[in-house]
């Protein structure tokens, strides 16, 4: 079947591997958004490698199919995000749930966008997760503001400790810990964020 405008096909070949833009990238300060009707799509494996982009996802992150298609999602890291989050998402997603999350991701050119993103595992016949799947929207404003000072409390536990796998252990405790604190779980914050 062929592949309509902003469709790619899962089969491309794949480019040389390639590390997270903020190895190269200076974050600019300046913010991309985009269209309330517009959804940002991608598919990756199980190990996060990139296997589909919509035209949105390229466009927002300054990259081609070719540049994309291949790649570990993590390539759009904003360097400004926690691990702690990554970690409950990838953790949420690998037991087979979906998850609600707002991202801070990075583009191409250093410049930062915001999302609200859903990530839902795909199953294979047998039940077996195949890949993963995100939708983003764009994010309440609000919610932006909330849930910033927590992702720079963790991102500072995370900087401030001996090494990076302390430093994320100790942010996932501080996670777990707010949370806690709340008497809620992780979707039900992230619900709790927008007004």
């Amino acid at each position: 079947m062929p592949f309509g405008r902003g469709e790619r096909s899962e089969t491309s070949p794949r480019p040389p591997a390639r590390r997270k833009f903020a190895a190269t990238v200076r974050p600019t300060g300046i913010e991309r958004t985009f269209a309330l009707d517009e959804v940002i799509v991608s598919k990756t494996d199980t190990a996060g490698v990139i296997t589909y982009a919509n035209d949105i996802f390229l466009e927002i992150a300054g990259l081609a199919e070719h540049e994309a298609i291949g790649q570990p999602h993590s390539i759009i890291r904003h360097p400004d995000m926690p691990r702690a989050v990554f970690k409950l998402l990838w953790d949420t997603i690998a037991r087979g749930d979906e998850i609600f999350a707002y991202v801070l991701n990075m583009a191409a050119t250093g410049d930062h966008y915001w999302v609200f993103a859903h990530i839902t595992p795909s199953f294979a016949a047998d039940g077996g997760i195949v890949g993963y799947h995100s939708n983003r929207r764009v994010p309440d404003r609000s919610a932006i503001a909330a849930v910033t000072p927590l992702y720079a409390r963790l991102k500072s536990i995370e900087d401030a400790a001996a090494d990076r796998a302390s430093g994320l252990a100790a942010s996932t405790a501080a996670l777990h810990a707010t949370l806690r604190d709340l008497r809620i779980g992780y979707d039900e914050f992230v619900f709790s964020l927008a007004r």
